[in-house]
């Protein structure tokens, strides 16, 4: 079985920064490309940024310059530093990752429980 679990959410003014992590544990073989999404209320979960196992790097438009998404492949963790906060990045933030687990043969998309993230203006 294979957890991802968030930590690292919480309540910040505009302008301000926080940092999310996310951890990856149970029966990994590997991990493919790890992200970061969000859903805000009455909207739709939305990608903000994706890391693949190489270092690559992708960014939604709105979050570029201002949002870092780095992972550290020897502890399975990913993390995601937001600064310059706006009170339209106020969601839950989901971690998600493609991982094949040890014995599989297919790559599972796994996700995390989410954890909030409130900017107040």
């Amino acid at each position: 079985q294979v957890q991802l679990v968030e930590s690292g959410g919480g309540l910040v003014q505009a302008g301000g920064s926080l940092r999310l992590s996310c951890a990856a544990s149970g029966s990994i073989f590997s991990i493919g490309a790890m992200g970061w999404y969000r859903q805000a209320p009455g909207k739709q979960r939305e990608l903000v940024a994706t890391i693949t196992s190489g270092g690559s790097t992708n960014y939604a438009d709105s979050v570029k310059g201002r949002f870092t998404i780095s992972r550290d492949n020897a502890k399975n963790t990913v993390s995601l530093q937001m600064n310059s906060l706006k009170p339209e990045d106020t969601a839950v933030y989901y971690c998600a990752a493609d991982v094949q687990a040890a014995g599989g043969i297919t790559i599972k998309d796994y996700w995390g429980q989410g954890t909030q993230v409130t900017v107040s203006s």
